[in-house]
């Protein structure tokens, strides 16, 4: 029991906010706590990719645009129920981050970092001009395609919990990743990718993989959100922002350990939540998100969980 005691403890931070809702009933506890596992979910995903290669990507938000799109078009225009959505729209996502990744994984550092930015923003104007997506305005559900599920007054909470259930699984996969020859494989990588390949690790193969795992649980989340919205536009699915805030998130709680996205994306959310509420600030999000990045970097460049296990040995094992 004692080798999954990290896996636990990250799982029952998890748990300890989802069921906050669920305790109270209220819908803006809902509201606010779907925010926050959304975040959790996004920052966890991003982490198998830039916590264990170290490759940055700044644009990884189009995999939520790309399962958010595919998912809604199963349902609003083929008629099919959430889950072929959820199928659909990860599988979409599966499929293009193969081929993506093949291709620009080949880059590293700066490069790769960009050519990420170019493909969101390229996916972004796609869709836009894309007619079955329904271009700029994007596409809607109607109410009556909510009848088979309790109704549109329980969609939010029937989001609410599918989320819960994919945020969990992203952190199972997140610590088996770390846990497995392929994790010690892309952590290699991270170190020295030329040496790691000296070593035998396949860099290619692993970083494609990596990428691809990272990229489908965006697409579930996608799906999830824009279904509980019941309107998607190309603005929303594709936002840069939300992009980098997942960077901040994973490093404001330590890239490459399995709770620090977790707590990074709780502390995040948190704090733009009392930012919107400040009239002054409200408008500056990004420009916070900036600068928290900036201090991250400079004074604690391994996130706060890095911190604590440098500090605290003994905590190792309990914060995975």
């Amino acid at each position: 029991m004692k080798r999954f005691t990290g896996l636990l403890v990250s799982l029952a931070a998890v748990v300890v906010l989802a069921v906050i809702p669920l305790i109270t009933h209220k819908d803006s506890s809902m509201q606010s706590m779907f925010t926050i596992l959304l975040g959790i979910a996004l920052a966890s995903s991003l982490n198998i990719l830039l916590g264990y290669t170290g490759y940055v990507s700044f644009g990884h938000i189009v995999y939520f645009g790309i399962g958010g799109y595919v998912g809604f078009y199963t349902m609003a225009q083929l008629g099919q129920s959430l889950w072929i959505a959820l199928l659909a729209g990860a599988a979409a996502a599966a499929v293009f981050s193969f081929l993506l990744g093949s291709a620009i994984l080949r880059l590293r550092g700066a490069y790769f970092a960009l050519a990420t930015i170019g493909v969101n923003e390229a996916m972004k104007a796609l869709v836009s001009n894309f007619d079955p997506f329904g271009g700029p305005i994007g596409m809607t559900l109607k109410v009556s395609f909510y009848k088979d599920y309790g109704g549109f007054s329980n969609i939010g909470w029937m989001s609410y919990r599918l989320l819960i259930v994919v945020t969990l699984a992203v952190v199972i996969t997140s610590y088996l990743v770390k846990k497995s020859k392929f994790g010690l494989g892309l952590m290699a990588i991270r170190e020295d990718e030329d040496a790691a390949e000296v070593m035998g690790v396949r860099a290619p193969s692993a970083k494609t993989w990596a990428y691809v795992l990272s990229a489908v649980f965006p697409a579930l989340v996608g799906v999830l959100f824009f279904f509980k919205n019941s309107n998607i536009e190309p603005g929303d699915a594709f936002r840069l922002q939300l992009s980098i805030e997942m960077i901040v998130m994973v490093m404001l709680g330590g890239l490459g350990t399995v709770i620090g996205p977790i707590l990074g994306a709780g502390a995040y959310q948190a704090l733009r939540s009392t930012l919107l509420t400040v009239d002054k600030v409200k408008d500056v999000q990004l420009a916070v998100a900036g600068v928290l990045l900036l201090l991250i970097i400079l004074f604690i460049p391994t996130g706060a969980i890095g911190w604590v296990r440098r500090r605290f040995p003994r905590l190792r094992r309990v914060l995975e």
